[in-house]
């Protein structure tokens, strides 16, 4: 059975409020409750390379984005005299002024074939080539060098009473 109040609860108020309006000679006795004391650990692992890995790995990234650069831009040679780009359009002029320095070393190579325009230059393919191969050494020797091929585990506790 469920007692029925003829007043509406102000939940603001605390139980010990209520009970006096209620009877007033209702006495509250209050004891502080102290909680005892709690130990908290937190446990922090880290691995003390992991900066020097980041920082090779970042150095390695940017010779690779360089010569990869490289590639490309020789590689764009390499179509635009391949579908016979007309060498006085101001794209195909800066192109082969900005590649010729890349496959300088390689003219002589081999012959160049051409006909009506279309030039295949095996020099270029071969800078392609031996620039991708330097990129990736120079990569793998950044990486021997600052590399850090070691793990680790460093351990902390903290502990708050």
């Amino acid at each position: 059975m469920r007692e029925v109040h003829d007043h509406p609860v102000d939940r603001d108020r605390t139980v010990e409020q209520h009970a006096a309006e209620r009877d007033p000679t209702h006495t509250v006795d209050r004891t502080e409750y102290v909680a005892p004391a709690v130990e908290r650990t937190e446990v922090v692992e880290g691995d003390p390379y992991a900066g020097n890995r980041g920082a090779a790995f970042k150095v390695v990234q940017a010779v690779h984005l360089i010569f990869g650069i490289l590639v490309g831009l020789v590689g764009i040679r390499f179509v635009l005299k391949a579908l016979g780009a007309n060498p006085n359009a101001d794209f195909a002029t800066i192109m082969y002024n900005l590649t010729q320095p890349l496959v300088a070393p390689f003219v002589g190579l081999f012959g160049t074939p051409q006909t009506d325009g279309v030039v295949i230059e095996p020099q270029s393919l071969v800078a392609m080539l031996v620039y991708a191969l330097l990129g990736w050494v120079l990569g793998r020797l950044v990486w021997v060098i600052m590399g850090e091929t070691r793990t680790g585990r460093v351990r902390s506790t903290i502990r708050e009473r």
